[in-house]
């Protein structure tokens, strides 16, 4: 009896691992688990006081736990209220908080917004084993509004699927920003109906090898060249992404690259460069014509992206030809301009007040504050470090904090030697975990408000396939998930619960940097 009682024991223990491996990313405010579990069946029965088309959505996620669990005589049931309380829960952290209680009879799920019972039942989906899910009582709320994931599809160019299947993962650990860096020197990614050259000639290229690309002298090519690499979103591709998007509760964030990085432009219309033949990587500001170009394209821009941001980029202009166009220089000379880089500033400008005026905020590199003229309304990213955002904060300006030390996607996340090519630098996830969005200098003073939140970036120069853009993005996604919620604590126990959620992103089909078998770790930078 003895034996039989511990073979008992033993498998009555195997059976309830599983349920103990329920781990949460982001880690919630607050959490206390209780005795026992509820379990999903086929008859479980979602109550919810939200209108039809807004429930719909939602109440397929209790459906999709639902459906794989075996029949069962126990009802059960799904209580999902909103408050319905009045505000932008996009931009008011209050109105994406929840709180989840799970009994044995009842998940109940209370929020101000729809926005917070997604968000709810999110966490019902990580908390979910095998159809079982421990009682516990979670309260929660993000401590910023703007936790984001740029993906640049310019280097190398990505699927919809693909992207898809990105803001599925991104919706699963509450990332509500999608950062969707569209055009650059590497080739236009966007349908803009009235330059169709921009596809047309742009979309493709002749090598899908960065480096060979830029040293056959960065041709572009037909799409039906022998070789050729590449691809574009159509329009109806957009808006297709930006539905699948808001069902999941992520606005999307178009970046339309200038003055800088726009070779591939000045390829299509040589007329918009100072030179007049195509010459070099930056837009000619001094030619009116410009601005006639951008316009347009934002337009069109606009229709297919509701989102209230555009981002318009602003980084790392050459400036080269500026100095000797006689359009820029004229432009100096009549705006009484003393840096070269008042030129950009005055191109921002211009472009700030058009975002304006037709109801959307212009987003930009923190390169977008260097000259004398600052844009009024400008939301700052971050990326040369914290200096950009401390000093959009101090004057005014929102800023979201992205720097390349610890939130750039792209860079190394072990020793070098034994990992695939990257671009450079070194950010493993104990470095991206570490890091604090807020400022030390802005701590616990009013200028906290003007820091919107944490983006991650993956830059794509040398990530040529989908597996390889999935191993880089994760797990590091999940800390900076974790970093935008504001719930960070030992890395140790994020290290912990990254390996048991690894696994199931692994079900699902995700790849990642398999983070329990680290290679040793470099010096820190």
């Amino acid at each position: 009896m003895k034996h039989n009682r511990v073979v008992f024991l033993v498998l009555g223990w195997l059976w309830y691992m599983p349920l103990l491996a329920q781990e949460l990313v982001p880690a919630p405010v607050s959490r206390t688990d209780g005795v026992g579990f509820f379990e999903f069946s086929s008859r479980t029965k979602v109550v919810t006081n939200l209108k039809k088309d807004e429930a719909k959505p939602l109440t397929a996620i209790v459906d999709e736990l639902a459906k794989e669990t075996p029949a069962s005589r126990n009802k059960r049931v799904v209580l999902l209220h909103s408050a319905n309380a009045k505000g932008d829960a996009w931009n008011e952290v209050r109105l994406q908080a929840y709180n989840l209680s799970v009994t044995r009879d009842t998940v109940r799920i209370e929020a101000p917004s729809a926005m917070g019972l997604f968000y709810g039942l999110q966490t019902l989906r990580q908390l979910t084993t095998d159809g079982k899910v421990r009682c516990t009582q979670i309260q929660d709320i993000p401590r910023y509004r703007h936790r984001g994931l740029l993906l640049d599809c310019s280097r190398h160019f990505w699927s919809k699927e693909f992207i898809k299947k990105q803001l599925d993962a991104m919706a699963y650990f509450k990332l509500d920003r999608f950062h969707f860096h569209l055009v650059d020197g590497g080739g236009w990614r966007l349908e803009i109906k009235k330059y169709p050259d921009l596809v047309n000639k742009t979309a493709f290229r002749s090598h899908d090898d960065w480096d060979e690309w830029i040293e056959n002298g960065r041709r572009f090519s037909s799409s039906t060249d022998k070789g050729a690499y590449g691809g574009y979103y159509s329009q109806a591709d957009i808006q297709d992404i930006v539905n699948y998007a808001k069902d999941r509760y992520i606005t999307v964030i178009p970046e339309i690259e200038m003055p800088g990085h726009s070779n591939e432009v000045l390829y299509a219309y040589p007329e918009l460069s100072c030179t007049g033949k195509g010459d070099g990587f930056d837009l000619c500001v001094g030619n009116e014509k410009t601005f006639v170009f951008l316009t347009d394209v934002l337009k069109e821009t606009m229709k297919l992206f509701p989102s209230e941001y555009i981002h318009v980029g602003g980084d790392e202009a050459i400036m080269r030809y500026w100095k000797t166009c006689p359009k820029c220089i004229k432009l100096y000379r009549n705006h009484h301009m003393t840096d070269t880089v008042q030129i950009q500033s005055y191109l921002m400008t211009r472009i700030d007040s058009f975002l304006t005026a037709h109801g959307r905020k212009m987003m930009g590199w923190d390169e977008v504050l260097d000259g004398d003229r600052i844009s009024a309304g400008t939301t700052v990213v971050s990326w040369r470090g914290e200096k950009g955002g401390i000093k959009a904060a101090r004057i005014g300006h929102h800023a979201v904090m992205a720097p390349s030390k610890y939130c750039y996607l792209d860079r190394y996340q072990d020793e070098p030697s034994l990992q695939p090519k990257a671009i450079g630098g070194y950010t493993p996830l104990d470095s991206v975990y570490s890091y604090n969005p807020m400022p030390a200098g802005l701590k616990n003073t009013p200028l906290e408000n003007f820091i919107d939140g944490v983006q991650g970036n993956l830059w794509t120069e040398y990530i040529d396939t989908e597996r390889y853009a999935e191993y880089m993005i994760y797990p590091r996604l999940l800390a900076i998930a974790e970093l935008g919620w504001g719930t960070t604590g030992a890395y140790s126990d994020f290290r912990k619960r990254v390996i048991a959620v690894m696994k199931t992103l692994k079900l699902r089909g995700y790849h990642g940097f398999d983070v329990s078998t680290e290679f040793g770790r470099l010096k820190k930078e």
